[in-house]
């Protein structure tokens, strides 16, 4: 049993009343301006005002201690929606979307998802786990502590079985916990392009129970979005998910209001990606069943879109995340920093509405709320010193990480 005590520390952290937190209570957070946490073989004893925290402590009771300089704590970073599991960077397709072309038409034109996915079909596993763990290290670097890596760049059962232990692997092998995430209904493959619903049927009767006897994937995702996967075709895929032990998440109406918000909140998903183009009614029907809308600004900022309206989202109610989306087309960034910065500065989120959104809310939308995403008593010590008084740093100092020290279970884990 080793004890840590980390003290002289202006601590922010949301308190987790045990599920996500929305309107007015999105933007709770507690602050202690001379704060300690106290925790035991990696999870928190006890947090407050370091007076408080050491009152009932002896010199004998503390293995290590640790001085935090005055620097700002907050918990680490979850990102909960990423697609950091591929084989090649596509830099020739943000040229041409520089020159003007659409991120439709180049997955029409057998580019995008389908680029990447020859790609990893092409590579092999051990391929496959350097540039993804790559990824991950980099995202530690940037504070984040827990993160979600999707498939779908296989789309055929062996190959989406092999990119689901590739991702278990990353979460083996590095200090990160790692949820695993099906995404077989990413696209539709080539060899599937005249016949979409054969496709539908083999996730159903062959990739779902094939994932599922696997036991790696936490959650299945599908990409409900006009020339992708239709409503209809989005609930049957889900539904055999829920039926095979798999928790839900959709893409939803990242281009065209396809009714992917409205299909959330039927299904009663834990939480529905994107959301650009989502209706009012339909985000709506999320906020009254609970849906998280994990938003995704680096993705507008990389495609050059309309941001998805969060401070609407946080009026009508709905718990609001924030992910990455890291991926070689759309979002090439593992930089949770810059991503908060985005939603501060381009979706009108205040700090502390970004603050829980980075962690608490993104912890509940991966389904971890209950062992990370805040600084609890009973929750693991994952926590960041950032170079600044407050998380406003992370958006004020732009262009770099404010992140100096990540701790993981109360292990130092990367420096800056």
């Amino acid at each position: 049993m080793i004890r840590k005590l980390f003290r002289n520390a202006h601590i922010v952290t949301p308190s987790d009343p045990g599920t996500s937190l929305a309107g007015k209570r999105q933007a709770e957070v507690r602050h202690f301006k001379k704060g300690a946490i106290l925790c035991r073989d990696g999870v928190i004893e006890a947090i407050g005002d370091e007076k408080n925290v050491e009152a009932s402590l002896s010199p004998r009771d503390v293995d290590v201690e640790v001085d935090c300089a005055g620097f700002c704590l907050i918990p680490g970073f979850v990102d909960p929606h990423t697609h950091m599991c591929f084989a090649k960077r596509r830099e020739e397709e943000f040229i041409l979307r520089m020159q003007g072309a659409e991120y439709l038409e180049i997955l029409r034109r057998g580019g995008g998802i389908l680029s990447s996915v020859r790609a990893v079909r092409a590579a092999s596993e051990e391929e496959l786990f350097s540039v993804t763990l790559e990824h991950a290290l980099s995202a530690l670097e940037f504070g984040t502590t827990t993160l979600e890596i999707k498939s779908g760049y296989g789309l055929d059962t062996e190959t989406e079985l092999s990119m689901l232990r590739v991702i278990d692997r990353v979460g083996r092998e590095t200090p990160l916990d790692v949820v695993p995430t099906f995404l077989g209904a990413h696209a539709v493959p080539e060899e599937f392009a005249q016949s979409p619903d054969n496709y539908v049927d083999l996730l159903i009767q062959e990739m779902i129970p094939a994932i599922s006897e696997q036991g790696i994937a936490r959650f299945c995702d599908v990409f409900c979005e006009k020339g992708v996967f239709s409503v209809d075709q989005s609930r049957r895929i889900l539904n055999a998910a829920r039926q095979a032990g798999m928790g839900l998440k959709i893409h939803a109406d990242e281009v065209y209001d396809l009714g992917g918000a409205g299909l959330a909140a039927e299904l009663r998903a834990t939480s529905a990606e994107h959301l650009l183009a989502a209706s009012d009614e339909n985000l709506r029907a999320m906020a009254k069943q609970g849906v998280i809308g994990v938003l995704l600004p680096g993705t507008a900022y990389f495609l050059r879109k309309t941001y998805a309206p969060a401070r609407k989202m946080v009026d009508l109610g709905v718990p609001v995340a924030l992910a990455t989306d890291c991926n070689p087309g759309s979002s090439y960034t593992e930089s949770m920093p810059f991503v908060f910065g985005l939603a501060v500065l381009n979706m009108n989120l205040s700090v502390g509405e970004a603050l829980v959104a980075a962690t608490l809310n993104a912890a509940y939308a991966v389904g971890m709320g209950k062992e990370v995403g805040s600084l609890d008593v009973g929750k693991s010590a994952d926590f960041l010193l950032l170079d600044g008084d407050s998380p406003a740093i992370l958006a004020y100092h732009a262009g770099v990480s404010p992140v100096a020290e990540v701790y993981k279970r109360g292990e130092l884990v990367a420096t800056n």
